[in-house]
C-alpha cells in the first residue's frame, strides 16, 4: 500500500518541475531588451548625399571662361601649345569619386596666372550621420579657418544727439569746429589716398556669398610673391549638398610696381563658380 502511494507522489513532482522549466525558459525568451546606446534595426539610417559621382575637373572649366581668367592663352601662337594650356593638369588623388581637382598656370605679357579647380564629394560612414550633415561641417571648418571679417555695424548718423548737448554753443565754438572737423577730413582723405591698394571698399572684403549653392564665401588676400610685384589670391569655396567646390584664382603682375585688380579678380572668380553651380544642377 504505501508503494503505490509514492509512486503518484513521484510522478506528480516531475509533472510540476517539467511545467516551472517549460515557463522558465519562456519567459527568458520574452525578456531580452535592447542594450542601453544600442541602434536597433527600427532606427532608420541617416539620408545619403544628392551626388554620387563628380565631374572631370579639367573637362569642367570652359574654354570661353578660361580666356577670360588666364588671358595669356589667347598669346600662345602654337596650337599644340594653345591645346596643352587649355587642358591643365589634373591633381593627383586617390579615389576620383570621391575627389578630383585640376589646375592651370599660364604666363602673359602682363602677368602670371594661376587657376585650380578642386570638387570633394563627402560621404559620412555614421549611419545617424548623413552626408549632407558631414558636408557642413567640413564645410563650417573651411569657412572658420578663412577669418572673415565682421560685417560692420551701421553708422550712427552725424550729430544725432550732439545738438541737443550743446544747445548753447556760440558761432565761434561752432567755426572751431567746423574747422577742426574739415581739417580731420582732410587729414583722413590724405591718409586713405596714401594707404592706396591696402584700403579694400566694404564690399571686396573676403565675406560670405549669397545665392551660390547651399552656402559660399570668398577670400582675397594680397601677398607679396618672388618680387616685389603683389599676389593676389581669391578664394572661392561653396557647398552644393554633399560636394565641396574650391576654386583658387591668383595673379602676380609682370611689373614690379602692379598691383592686380581685386573686384576684377573676384568677379571673374565669381562667375566661375555660377557655371559650375549650374553644371551639378544642370
Amino acid at each position: 500500500m504505501q508503494r503505490k502511494a509514492y509512486v503518484p507522489g513521484i510522478a506528480a513532482l516531475l509533472a510540476a518541475l517539467l511545467a516551472g522549466c517549460t515557463g522558465g525558459s519562456g519567459s527568458k525568451g520574452t525578456s531580452a531588451d535592447p542594450k542601453p546606446g544600442d541602434i536597433s534595426v527600427n532606427t532608420p539610417a541617416a539620408q545619403p548625399g544628392k551626388y554620387r559621382t563628380l565631374p572631370e575637373a579639367c573637362a569642367a572649366v570652359s574654354h570661353d571662361i578660361l580666356d577670360s581668367l588666364l588671358p595669356g592663352i589667347r598669346e600662345i601662337t602654337d596650337q599644340d601649345r594653345r591645346d596643352t594650356a587649355y587642358e591643365g593638369q589634373a591633381t593627383l588623388t586617390y579615389d576620383t569619386d570621391r575627389r578630383v581637382g585640376c589646375g592651370w598656370k599660364v604666363e602673359s605679357t602682363d602677368a602670371t596666372d594661376h587657376l585650380s579647380v578642386d570638387f570633394e564629394r563627402v560621404v559620412s560612414y555614421d549611419n545617424a550621420v548623413s552626408d549632407d550633415s558631414r558636408a557642413q561641417d567640413i564645410y563650417a571648418t573651411e569657412e572658420t579657418a578663412a577669418n572673415l571679417p565682421e560685417a560692420s555695424a551701421s553708422a550712427t548718423p552725424s550729430g544725432s544727439g550732439s545738438t541737443t548737448a550743446t544747445p548753447s554753443a556760440t558761432p565761434s565754438t561752432s567755426t572751431s569746429s567746423s574747422a577742426s572737423s574739415s581739417a580731420s577730413s582732410t587729414s583722413s582723405a590724405s591718409a586713405s589716398t596714401s594707404a592706396g591698394p591696402s584700403e579694400t571698399p566694404a564690399d571686396l572684403q573676403p565675406r560670405k556669398l549669397s545665392g551660390l549653392g547651399d552656402e559660399a564665401f570668398l577670400n582675397d588676400k594680397l601677398n607679396s610673391g618672388s618680387s616685389t610685384a603683389q599676389q593676389r589670391t581669391v578664394t572661392v569655396v561653396f557647398r552644393t549638398s554633399n560636394v565641396i567646390v574650391r576654386i583658387e584664382y591668383a595673379e602676380q603682375p609682370a611689373a614690379s610696381t602692379g598691383t592686380p585688380d581685386s573686384k576684377e579678380m573676384q568677379d571673374k572668380a565669381r562667375n566661375l563658380a555660377h557655371k559650375l553651380v549650374d553644371r551639378f544642377n544642370g
